[in-house]
Formats: C-alpha cells, sequence, structure tokens
C-alpha cells in the first residue's frame, strides 16, 4: 500500500496554487485537494488572460493576423509564424524559395534552443537553484542578439511573410550563429555536470511524475512530454515540411516517463537543434528570400486546410477555412501545451505538493499559448 494510501482520510481542504505562484510561470490558478500533504485532486483553471485569438483572426485579413502568432507561445514565436505562413501558402498556392525554407529552420532552430534554455535556468530555480538561471540567460542572450539583427525583434517574432522571409542575413549572421554553438558545445558538459549530475535534482526528479504512454496518448500530449513517455513522434520526422527532411538529426526518446525523462528530452534536443542549424548554414542556398510573384493581397480558394509544425513544446496545429476572401472564415489552433497541461490533474494524485511542482515544471507550460 503506497504512502498516500496508508494516510488517506475522509478530512480533505482545498488550496490554490497561484493564479500567480511563480512556479506557474504565467497566470495560472491550479485548484488542488489536499489531504495533508498529499495532493487528492488536481484542476487547472484556465481564462485569466484569455485574448481570443481565433476570434481576432476571423475579423483581420491574412496577413494583419501574423503578429499575432508571436504572442501565443513567446518564448518559440518562431514555429508558430512558421504553422501559420505555412498553412496559408498552402491554401493559397504560394511556392516558398529554397533559400527561405532554409532560413525558416535556422532562426526557427536558434529561437527552439532559446526556449529550451530559458525553461531549464527556470525550472531549476523552481526546485531550488540559482546558479544554473545566470548561465543559461547568458546563453540565451547571444541567441537573442543573433535572432536581433536579423528579425529586429527579440522575444515576439513577426520574421516570416507569405512567400519567404522579412529580411536575409548576411555573414555576421552566420559567422554569430557557428560562433555561438561552439561556445554552447563547450559549456553543455559544464551544465550537466552543475545540474544533471546533481544529486539534488536527481532525487527531485527521478521517478517522480510518471506519465504514462497510455495517459499522453489519452489527452494527446506532444512533444517532450511524450517524448519522456517512450512515444517516437515528432512532427519534423514524421509528418515532415519546409526542409527539414533534408536535415540529419535525431529525436530523443526516453521511456522512463518521469520528470527526469522530460528534462533528458529537452536537453538532448538543444544539441539535436545545433545540429540542424550547423547543416543548414553548411547547405544554405544562394537565391532570394521572398517569392518574385507573391500576392500582395492574400485570398486562398475556398476550402478546409490543416498545416502542423513541432514546436518546443509539441504539435502546433492551424486549421483554416477560406470562402475565397482576404479574411479567414474559421481560424483553430491546436494548442500543444493544452492538452500537456490537460494531463496534470491526473498526474498528480498521491504526489506530494513539492513534487508535483517539479512535475508541473518539467511540462514546460506556457500559459498565453493556452489562454490563446
Amino acid at each position: 500500500m503506497s504512502a498516500f494510501a496508508q494516510t488517506q482520510t475522509n478530512e480533505t481542504f482545498v488550496l490554490n496554487l497561484g493564479p500567480q505562484h511563480p512556479a506557474t510561470h504565467g497566470v495560472l490558478r491550479v485548484k488542488l485537494v489536499m489531504d495533508g500533504e498529499y495532493i487528492v485532486d488536481a484542476e487547472p483553471v484556465l481564462g485569466y488572460i484569455h485574448r481570443m485569438h481565433e476570434k481576432m483572426g476571423e475579423n483581420r485579413t491574412w496577413a494583419q493576423f501574423m503578429p499575432n502568432t508571436g504572442r501565443m507561445d513567446y518564448l518559440h514565436a518562431l514555429a508558430y509564424n512558421h504553422g501559420y505562413v505555412s498553412v496559408v501558402e498552402r491554401a493559397a498556392g504560394i511556392e516558398v524559395p529554397e533559400r527561405a525554407e532554409y532560413l525558416r529552420v535556422i532562426t526557427t532552430e536558434l529561437n527552439r534552443i532559446s526556449s529550451h534554455l530559458l525553461w531549464f535556468g527556470a525550472f531549476v530555480l523552481d526546485l531550488g537553484g540559482f546558479s544554473p538561471l545566470l548561465y543559461a540567460f547568458d546563453d540565451r542572450e547571444q541567441i537573442l542578439d543573433l535572432l536581433e539583427s536579423v528579425t529586429g525583434s527579440r522575444l515576439t517574432y513577426c520574421y516570416f511573410r507569405f512567400g519567404g522571409v522579412y529580411n536575409d542575413i548576411d555573414e555576421n549572421f552566420a559567422a554569430g550563429a557557428r560562433a555561438f554553438i561552439k561556445r554552447l558545445r563547450e559549456r553543455m558538459p559544464m551544465y550537466h555536470a552543475l545540474v544533471t549530475k546533481n544529486i539534488i535534482l536527481m532525487k527531485r526528479l527521478q521517478e517522480i511524475g510518471p506519465i504514462s504512454e497510455e495517459m499522453c496518448r489519452k489527452y494527446g500530449a506532444t512533444g517532450p512530454v511524450a517524448r519522456g513517455s517512450g512515444i517516437n513522434f515528432d512532427v519534423r520526422k514524421h509528418e515532415p515540411y519546409s526542409i527539414y527532411p533534408e536535415l540529419r538529426f535525431d529525436v530523443p526518446v526516453y521511456t522512463e516517463g518521469d520528470s527526469m525523462a522530460r528534462y533528458m528530452v529537452r536537453m538532448d534536443e538543444i544539441e539535436q537543434s545545433m545540429r540542424i542549424v550547423e547543416q543548414a548554414l553548411d547547405k544554405l542556398p544562394e537565391g532570394p528570400v521572398m517569392a518574385a510573384k507573391a500576392p500582395k493581397i492574400i485570398k486562398p480558394a475556398k476550402g478546409d486546410y490543416y498545416h502542423a509544425v513541432e514546436t518546443a513544446r509539441g504539435s502546433f496545429g492551424v486549421r483554416v477555412v477560406s470562402d475565397g476572401s482576404n479574411t479567414p472564415y474559421r481560424l483553430k489552433l491546436r494548442s500543444p501545451t493544452f492538452s500537456n497541461l490537460s494531463l496534470f490533474g491526473e498526474a498528480c494524485r498521491g504526489m506530494l505538493l513539492p513534487d508535483a511542482l517539479a512535475l508541473m515544471g518539467s511540462l514546460d507550460l506556457v500559459i498565453p499559448e493556452i489562454d490563446r
């Protein structure tokens, strides 16, 4: 019999986690039913910062909605740019120059590394370690400097355009990206020595917050959460798009299903994203970065279109229904974080509250992307 079952009584109380608890990294409230120090049930309460992105998309032109995509998952905004432009380009029959696709992948993968670095630092901070946050932000600033030089932004990017990208890169960007990857590769052993192999972190994460493969499928979990539970699915590999089929990279998968497995998936993904960026820079072709005949006013043919991309938190899908006008008839966004959070209530039952916070941190939640 588990310690939870042995200590469970009929005397419970409700504890509000949030709506502004620092471990939630956003305006999320979790209503916890507690039996002493153990969690009996948990109910995430959403909607504190809901901004109606989908309805806004149906009241703006196809192009006017583009900046909204960077305001959902602000930590991996370029992947959301990519998902939206891809589905509209498919609907409107717009051909994208090869160089533009390479630039999309290069910047998106750099953005993925910056997202994972912020998660790494914040996650360890939630568990009581402060120094790793400073190291992670030091590296992350290098990426933001690079992306700012080509996109003009450091967070909520709006770099992609229908038919290409806003701006071409120069030799300084390419050299800076290579120098950053060399620097980060040299620092990864330090991260593992300082954090991954730290006995305190291992005790806080190993065998804590187990999520089964069945539970992932039940709630539609994707990304590192699913891959940490043994599900080998990555949109870039299994539903290929852009120039990813031309690049060699591995999909990190762990079968343990605990918080440590999800931690390791993201640390390994940093390594794989560095491989992708290097290959894309090596293969980067010459040519334009915008389609020569990209229409000024987008009016896709009538129809129902869908496209998914792999973000730092999982599969982000965009469904648009076009009635042939210059505004979408219907816009539906498939949020990876919403599905990943949905399993929290079941996964944390019987856990101690501090362990549940470790589980929540391992899900890598971005609340504005849920409250879209």
